[in-house]
């Protein structure tokens, strides 16, 4: 049968995005995205690789300042989505400190729950390098 190639393929591709697309911006790589399963706030192993390379970043780079952005999709309660939008944040910002990162330069920003970007795109934290 030829649909299991196609199949397989389409189940790896939220893998793949994570794995390609960790890293986005300037010449610092100043943006690190941390993808999560649906309705979820736990770290997976890519995820937690991620997270791995920016406080990498953040030890090279000492007078870089981080946002730690959480996403979620409006899903219908917008008080649970919003919750989860904030649980994604402090999971990632907890694993930077933990990987080394002082406190001090996380700022936390949970975003409020759209539909703007469906799909994938709203379940990621950003970690954003700035002065």
């Amino acid at each position: 049968m030829r649909r299991t190639p196609v199949l397989a393929a389409a189940c790896l591709l939220p893998v793949l995005l994570a794995g390609c697309s960790f890293f986005e911006g300037g010449a610092l790589g100043r943006k690190y995205v941390v993808f999560f399963e649906t309705r979820s706030a736990s770290l997976d192993r890519p995820a937690r690789q991620v997270i791995s390379h920016a406080a990498d970043l953040a030890a090279n780079h000492p007078e870089l300042n981080i946002q730690v952005e959480g996403y979620a999709q409006a899903n219908g309660s917008l008080t649970a989505d919003a919750m989860l939008s904030d649980q994604r944040a402090q999971v990632v910002a907890s694993a930077l400190r933990a990987d080394g990162v002082a406190a001090n330069r996380i700022q936390i920003n949970p975003r409020s729950p759209s539909n703007e970007d469906p799909g994938i795109g709203a379940r990621r934290v950003e970690i954003d390098f700035g002065n």
